[in-house]
C-alpha cells in the first residue's frame, strides 16, 4: 500500500511483460507506462557515447546477443571483460570458495587476463573487535576473523583492477564490497551454503521441499 492506501503494483505482479517486445498493450498499472519521459530520457542518455556506463551496457548486450545459451557464466565474464577492454581482473573471494577461485584464476590466465585475488579474511581482524559476540562465532572460544569486504575492495582498488568479480561473498558482505569497489563489479558465484551455491533451487521447490519460504510469521 502507498501513503494514500492504494495497492501498489510492481513488475512481479505482471504476467504479460509487454515491455519486452511490445506485442501486447501495456497493463494499466505497468511501471513502463508510468515512467515520465524526462526520467526515461535521463537514463537512456547514460547508455550513449563512450562513458563507462555506455560501454558496460553495450558490452553486456553484445555478449548476450552473441552467445545466448552458448556460454557458461565463467565464459561470459571473459567475453564481457574482453569487450570492455578490461585486462586486470580482481576476485573478491569467500574463504569457503577458495578452491573454486583458484580454478577461475587459471581460467582467466588461460584467456590472457591478469587475475588478482583477495580473500574475505584478509587483515585477520577478530570478530570480537567489531562487537560480534563469541556465541555468534562458528567456533566459539577461539580467534575467528571477520569477513572484510571493505579491505578487499581497497586492496583491489590499490591494484587498479579494471573489473572485479565476486566469488561467493556472504549476503551483505557483497553489498559492502560493491559499495567500496572503484571498478565495476560482476558476480561469478552467489553463495548458498545449503544448495551448492544455487539459491534459485529453493525457489523452484517452494511447492514441496522448501514450503517454509512461504510461511508467514517466521522470526529469521
Amino acid at each position: 500500500m502507498n501513503e494514500r492506501g492504494r495497492q501498489e503494483h510492481s513488475c512481479s505482479d505482471c504476467r504479460p511483460m509487454s515491455c519486452y517486445r511490445q506485442e501486447k498493450r501495456l497493463p494499466d498499472e505497468c511501471l513502463t507506462g508510468a515512467v515520465d519521459q524526462e526520467s526515461l530520457d535521463a537514463c537512456t542518455v547514460q547508455y550513449l557515447g563512450d562513458g563507462l556506463d555506455a560501454r558496460i551496457a553495450r558490452a553486456s548486450a553484445e555478449v548476450e546477443g552473441s552467445y545466448y545459451g552458448k556460454l557458461t557464466r565463467a565464459e561470459e565474464i571473459i567475453a564481457f571483460a574482453n569487450r570492455l577492454g578490461a585486462k586486470k581482473i580482481g576476485l573478491a573471494t569467500c574463504i569457503g570458495l577458495s578452491e573454486e577461485s583458484r580454478i577461475f584464476v587459471r581460467v582467466l590466465k588461460a584467456n590472457g587476463l591478469e587475475p588478482f585475488s583477495v580473500l574475505c579474511k584478509v587483515g585477520s581482524v577478530d570478530k570480537g573487535e567489531i562487537g560480534i559476540g563469541d556465541e555468534l562465532k562458528i567456533l566459539p572460544g577461539c580467534h575467528e576473523s571477520i569477513c572484510n569486504p571493505i579491505l578487499q575492495a581497497r586492496l583491489l582498488n590499490d591494484q587498479k583492477t579494471d573489473l572485479n568479480v565476486v566469488v561467493g561473498l556472504c549476503v551483505g558482505h557483497d553489498s559492502l564490497f560493491m559499495k567500496y569497489s572503484d571498478a565495476p563489479v560482476t558476480t561469478l558465484i552467489t553463495k548458498d551454503r545449503l544448495l551448492a551455491h544455487n539459491p534459485a533451487a529453493a525457489l523452484y521447490t517452494t511447492g514441496f521441499y522448501y514450503k517454509r519460504l512461504l510461511e508467514t510469521g517466521r522470526n529469521l
